[in-house]
């Protein structure tokens, strides 16, 4: 989908009832099959493969415009172009075609790579387990946090060898062995699916298996990293936007104001008007920071050296420590123009602050601050993982 009438198109339509679908808890599968049918999952990929052939920033713009719309969805798509963005680093060959094309045609990814349990957060070492047998792999494990996978066609899935070794594989779901569950119990992003995932005997063609190096020293930075991170950040500018929608929508509605008001209606109200006004600063700072490091981040898919995806890291790390506070504090400012009548649980306006607060969970910017920190006092490295 290249035309840019078409996308506005689409979004005002994913927009139309946003709200009530998390309200009342109905999946947005219509919603994603209106994207599959529009072929929007092929964003990135270049026109002469089926693609629009976006750029990179074009991409976190989307994904800010999408999350405005609805934040689920913005959100539910972030292991399909994270994926993506991977396969487009593929050196060319029969594999890259096939998927590129399956892309092209429609088709989704999910996200089949944390697991709860004993190890580290982001760690590399895995419990899910990738066993050779003749041409293919048989896979078993569970994943939680599968993000956006009850709404995919294939699934990225990450794991070891009984040799410990990383691997990595695209599953088609639906085949024998995968089950995903729609568990997920977060207060915010309810209809991200992101639960679990159990893989039990499933099968996988050996040459659909990325299987590391054998120097396992020579293995560079993690490239999708920081996109990962940063894809976050725009959901989050997208859901400010909502907030600033809401706000603006509520002060118009109101008719009744207190005794000791500037006004007799909200709407006239300078101290009302200025909660407004400052929701709006917050919006336009929020994408204004996604979309600027979006551009550092273009240079990664351009050369993805190991400095290159370094000062991505740490811009996106940067911007997420500041989304976080503008997210949080636009949505907390929509209560101060509705007052007591806004937290009503039919109001429903407190599912912004629940979602830019489930989002920025994902990785404490305590941490994010100590790294960034530890980088500029001491000179040392950042974190190189799939949570940083």
């Amino acid at each position: 989908m290249t035309d840019q009438a078409e996308v506005r198109a689409l979004l005002e339509r994913i927009a139309e009832g946003a709200a009530e679908r998390e309200g009342n808890g109905t999946a947005p599968f219509e919603q994603i099959a209106w994207i599959k049918q529009a072929r929007l999952g092929a964003y990135r990929v270049p026109v002469a493969e089926g693609g629009s052939g976006a750029g990179v920033r074009e991409l976190f713009d989307l994904v800010v415009r999408l999350s405005h719309a609805d934040s689920n969805i913005g959100h539910l798509l972030r292991a399909h172009f994270g994926t993506v963005e991977d396969i487009l680093t593929w050196p060319a060959s029969p594999r890259r075609e096939r998927w590129l094309a399956r892309v092209a045609a429609g088709e989704l990814f999910g996200n089949g790579n944390n697991e709860l349990g004993a190890k580290h957060a982001g760690d590399y070492n895995k419990s899910t387990t990738f066993t050779r047998d003749g041409d293919h792999f048989v896979v078993n494990g569970t994943k939680y946090y599968s993000t956006g996978t009850l709404y995919a066609d294939h699934t990225f899935v990450t794991g070891v060898t009984p040799e410990g070794l990383p691997v990595q594989a695209l599953l088609t779901l639906g085949t024998e062995g995968i089950t995903v569950e729609d568990d997920w119990d977060g207060f915010g992003q309810s209809l991200t699916a992101t639960g679990t995932t159990r893989f039990e005997n499933a099968r996988v063609s050996a040459d659909e298996v990325t299987l590391p190096p054998e120097d396992l020293s020579s293995i560079p930075r993690w490239h999708l990293g920081p996109f990962y991170q940063h894809y976050l950040n725009a959901v989050v500018a997208g859901n400010v936007r909502s907030v600033l929608d809401d706000a603006v929508a509520l002060i118009r509605s109101r008719r009744r104001s207190f005794t000791h008001g500037s006004a007799d209606l909200p709407k006239d109200d300078p101290v009302l008007q200025e909660v407004v006004g400052e929701i709006s600063a917050l919006a336009s700072a929020a994408t204004a920071v996604v979309l600027e490091t979006a551009g550092v981040l273009a240079r990664v898919a351009q050369s993805p050296g190991d400095d290159v995806v370094h000062e991505a890291a740490l811009r996106a790390s940067q911007a997420q420590v500041v989304l976080h506070d503008l997210g949080l504090r636009a949505a907390t400012a929509l209560f101060d123009v509705g007052g007591a009548s806004a937290v009503k649980r039919s109001a429903n306006l407190d599912r912004h602050w629940r979602n830019i607060r489930t989002v920025v969970s994902h990785n404490p910017v305590r941490f994010k601050n100590r790294a960034i920190g530890d980088l500029l006092v001491n000179g040392q490295t950042l974190p190189d993982n799939t949570y940083f």
